[in-house]
């Protein structure tokens, strides 16, 4: 008996999954049969995709809403489409491209139909992942000409550290009595003493 399952995936928690969640409803497909990650495409180490993959054999038709879904490494999605469609004989459907539906064409010009289209949209997907990980580098170069900051703000300074610093630069204090008297871990001391250092030169 054939079982229909879908898989469907967004990068990030912050991502909807009501589009690909409403196309999976369309196809009939009942909710404890839909795997859901909100992890990146980039690799299949995701846990709910490994666990429809210990679900699907060769009775299923897995669903998903379009290729970049399944991942956006062009040589794992052809990976995983084989290990899916040849070694556990499963099909797919691709729900935004009807050629990619391994229920159809089954003769040797379908197959090769598929294969190349296949082929033509992990390419696309991979590129596409590329290009969105070049323009965030640029994004984030630019900004930092721009003096813009990442990361954590820097908490402000205790009260008091300038006096334990100039106690303890002019030998008045050792370091860890420096920072025992503002209540400073001595590390965090050490390296808030030494820019503060650098900025004296």
């Amino acid at each position: 008996m054939q079982q229909l399952l879908g898989y469907v995936r967004v990068s990030t928690r912050e991502q909807n999954l009501d589009r690909q969640l409403a196309a999976m409803k369309r196809m009939g497909i009942k909710p404890k049969n839909i795997y859901m990650d909100k992890l990146s495409g980039k690799d299949f180490s995701r846990p709910q995709y490994q666990k429809l993959m210990r679900r699907i054999n060769s009775e299923t038709i897995l669903c998903i809403h379009s290729i970049d879904r399944l991942g956006r490494n062009y040589k794992e999605v052809l990976e995983q489409w084989r290990q899916i469609t040849k070694i556990k004989g499963a099909d797919i459907v691709v729900l935004d491209m009807p050629l990619l539906d391994t229920r159809k064409g089954r003769d040797l010009l379908g197959t090769f139909v598929s294969d190349v289209i296949l082929q033509v949209l992990s390419f696309v997907a991979e590129n596409e992942r590329r290009n969105i990980r070049k323009r965030q580098a640029e994004g984030i170069a630019e900004a930092r000409k721009r003096g813009v900051r990442f990361g954590r703000p820097c908490k402000p300074l205790p009260p008091g550290f300038l006096q334990a610093y100039a106690a303890w630069r002019e030998g008045r204090m050792s370091m860890n009595q420096a920072a025992r008297q503002i209540n400073m871990p001595v590390s965090t001391f050490y390296n808030k003493c030494q820019q503060r250092k650098k900025r004296e030169r």
